[in-house]
């Protein structure tokens, strides 16, 4: 359609295993608080077909899965973003190999690509689409590795800096936006809005006017000097790692029906977690992870996590404990989506005395 009707309409398409619905929205935010005609959907909301037609001054901004990717394959969006690949959805595309290359569809037909590199799959795609034409790609890193700077969008503490080093963007003091991850997700939103053509001022605006999505790192209440945190998008251990590298004293709740590789990634977070609360299905196989390493409480349902979580963090003496909704798993045991977890966690503790 728009070929036929609107072949100059703007049209950002982004991807990646983490992170999309929150860029697609904050992208989408940016250029609307700058008074641009935006429709957003795709994986997100509305359904593209459902949306406004192209038009020469419209931007359509679109949130795209890996299983609607494979579907179009003659996709060419005026911006392509890749945020990163880790290992889901093997159950459909069989191998990482294979899930990285229906990723890379998208990228490759693509006028002009923003890709994080923070991963290898990723930063093997944005070198390849390089060849190509390396003025047509911006590469987004948080700076873990200085070989891979200086050719980047970096962000470090919050700053969102340009690949000459000169600052683009602050981010730092931005609550919806917690996070390395979130900082990733702020960057390519930086890199979307310069390509099309937002000055500095207004993508500034756009990022501390950001509200945030519901279930992704989402403040739900402070009860005390305990902050209650609703991160029930959180599916895998790859989208809980970014939560648990945000707080401390951590009083986390978690479970449900276990991913390949449980928890045992984030073993390298476990200092930071003063106590577990475990639900569903997976129960027993995340203790296994924990013992020895990290107190628990077999909580079996979500409502008896929240009232021990609260009581545990109220009395735990630390300064900004944080209580965390962020399973690290599917919903399905209990809930019918990590939607429906994610709203009677926030009603439990709105419900708390």
């Amino acid at each position: 359609e728009r070929r036929a009707i609107a072949p100059g309409a703007p049209f950002v398409a982004i991807t990646g295993t983490n992170g999309k619905s929150t860029t697609t929205a904050l992208i989408a935010h940016i250029l609307r608080a700058a008074g641009r005609d935006v429709q957003m959907g795709g994986n997100i909301g509305t359904a593209i077909l459902s949306l406004a037609p192209p038009a020469p001054d419209r931007i359509h901004v679109v949130e795209l899965s890996s299983f609607q990717i494979d579907l179009t394959p003659s996709l060419d969006p005026s911006v392509g973003v890749l945020l990163n690949i880790t290992p889901d959805h093997l159950d459909r595309h069989g191998t990482l190999a294979q899930y990285a290359a229906i990723k890379e569809r998208l990228i490759r037909g693509s006028d002009q690509a923003v890709v994080g590199i923070d991963d290898g799959p990723s930063r093997a795609i944005a070198d390849r689409f390089a060849e190509g034409g390396a003025d047509r790609l911006t590469r987004i890193h948080v700076p873990r590795d200085a070989a891979l700077t200086a050719d980047a969008v970096t962000v470090r503490d919050g700053i969102v800096s340009g690949r000459d080093g000169a600052p683009l963007a602050d981010v730092s003091a931005i609550r919806s936006l917690r996070g390395a991850h979130n900082w990733q997700n702020a960057a390519v939103a930086v890199a979307v809005a310069r390509a099309l053509g937002l000055a500095a001022d207004a993508i500034q605006a756009g990022l501390a006017s950001f509200p945030g999505l519901p279930h992704r790192m989402e403040e739900v209440r402070v009860r005390g000097p305990v902050l209650f945190v609703n991160d029930s998008k959180a599916t895998n251990a790859d989208s809980t790692e970014k939560a648990l590298t945000a707080f401390r004293d951590i009083h986390w709740i978690l479970g449900g029906k276990a991913k390949d590789g449980g928890i045992f990634p984030l073993v390298p977070y476990f200092e930071r977690i003063a106590h577990a609360y475990l639900i569903g299905a997976a129960s027993d196989a995340f203790a296994a992870t924990l013992e020895g390493a990290v107190p628990y409480t077999r909580c079996e349902t979500l409502d008896v996590a929240v009232r021990a979580a609260a009581e545990g963090a109220a009395a735990s003496g630390a300064p900004e404990p944080v209580v965390l909704l962020s399973p690290a798993c599917a919903s399905y045991d209990q809930f019918r989506s990590f939607e429906q977890r994610g709203d009677v966690f926030r009603d439990l503790v709105r419900a708390l005395p």
